[in-house]
């Protein structure tokens, strides 16, 4: 059963999948994978770090001959890494928290199909009067970082679908498996933009402790906060907490995120216990959907997964309503 929509048919895709652009952990090898797949694969270019792009970009253009793309969190990047990526060929480019405004011109001049991801209706409506080619409506469920009064998926998508009108919209944030895409389509949507799900995956760009506690995890225990984003002096901006999995630092700071701000001892403290390996490298960003990801398949299968079991909800909600009485 084919999965036609206005997104399938405006890149040329197979599936209405998406791979999140999670910042360096959706390398070249994953992008690619998940296009060679029948999806879109996008590379997490995060604040377009020329080293790594250049490492990693030539990954995917040699990995896949089939329509990819590459995200960028806004706030971070300057023009110069936009324009760098995009004399790779990219058919999409994904702009995340910020205004997208200086980097609309770029973008269009190269031909490339604009994804904005919106995290309210504000946003939204932004992203609709710059013409975005597509939206992503990212629900508070989603791993990693997202609005601080943002809304739940399911009451969210609906409502940039609505205001949208005939631009796609893609549904993220708490999507792991095909229930969820065929939720999706439910909605109005055009997709699904799919990120926790495809960390645990043999080409995610991955420490093994992440793969493993992502596994492990469970949606009860994932928390969204500011406090390790300050605690690893990162320059995120606070309007966009993250939701993370347990964490020492985490514990150890709750509710005192203001005093953290000025604490120089507390940073020093954070990477003296990653240089001794008492915690991972990174935060372990994770949606409220990790607990359904128990297996670490190959990005390849587990795009043919989610579209059989998406196949399979369809089917299912179909027959659930012709069988009715009458």
């Amino acid at each position: 059963m084919p999965l036609s929509t206005e997104f399938t048919r405006l890149f040329g895709v197979r599936h209405p999948i998406a791979l999140a652009p999670m910042g360096g952990s959706a390398g070249g090898a994953l992008a690619a994978a998940v296009s060679r797949a029948g999806g879109l694969g996008m590379l997490g270019a995060a604040s377009g770090d020329r080293q790594w792009l250049d490492r990693e970009l030539p990954i995917v253009v040699s990995g896949t001959d089939q329509p990819w793309g590459v995200g960028f969190l806004t706030w971070a990047i300057e023009a110069g890494a936009v324009e760098h990526a995009l004399e790779y060929g990219p058919s999409a480019v994904m702009l995340s928290f910020g205004d997208p405004t200086p980097f609309l011109e770029v973008i269009r001049r190269a031909g490339a199909a604009l994804i904005i991801q919106v995290t309210d209706l504000e946003e939204a409506r932004q992203a609709v009067d710059l013409g975005a080619d597509v939206i992503v409506a990212q629900g508070t469920e989603a791993g990693g970082h997202g609005a601080r009064r943002g809304r739940s998926t399911l009451p969210f998508v609906p409502v940039v679908v609505d205001l949208a009108g005939p631009v796609p919209v893609l549904a993220a944030g708490g999507i792991a498996d095909g229930r969820g895409i065929a939720a999706a389509l439910a909605l109005g949507a055009a997709g699904a933009l799919v990120g926790t799900r495809f960390q645990a995956t043999t080409e995610a760009l991955v420490d093994p402790a992440i793969t493993k506690a992502i596994v492990e995890g469970r949606a009860q225990d994932t928390e969204r906060s500011s406090v390790l984003d300050i605690v690893r002096g990162s320059r995120w901006p606070s309007r966009y907490p993250a939701r993370t999995l347990p964490h020492p630092h985490l514990d150890r700071w709750r509710g005192r995120e203001a005093e953290l701000v000025g604490d120089a001892q507390a940073r020093q403290d954070y990477q003296a216990d990653v240089a001794r390996g008492v915690i991972p490298p990174l935060p372990v960003w994770a949606g409220e959907a990790v607990d359904l990801i128990a297996d670490v398949p190959s990005a390849a299968d587990l795009v043919t997964t989610l579209v059989t079991q998406t196949v399979d909800a369809l089917t299912n909600a179909g027959k659930a309503l012709t069988s009715r009485p009458d």
